[in-house]
């Protein structure tokens, strides 16, 4: 299945573009998404932190991703 993946701040400029949409494999939980994205921009492994968001909320590693859900990923935020 297709999903397209929603980018902000530097994972937005680790990714090259503000979406990118990527084949998957139904089923597939978040811990898996970040693995094959990390696996596709290593950079992704250098930031401290990041999360994935599915429809707008931060989601666990276990949640199972569908083709209808928005996938973000949420960049470590700095600020004071």
């Amino acid at each position: 299945m297709k999903i397209k993946i929603l980018t902000f701040g530097i994972a937005k400029d680790i990714l090259g573009a503000s979406e990118k949409e990527i084949d998957v494999d139904e089923g597939l939980n978040v811990k898996q998404l970040k693995n094959i994205l990390e696996e596709d921009f290593p950079q992704l492994q250098k930031l401290k932190s990041y999360f994935i968001a599915v429809d707008e909320e931060y989601a666990e590693d276990d949640q199972i991703i569908s083709i209808t859900n928005e996938i973000a990923i949420i960049p470590p935020v700095s600020g004071g």
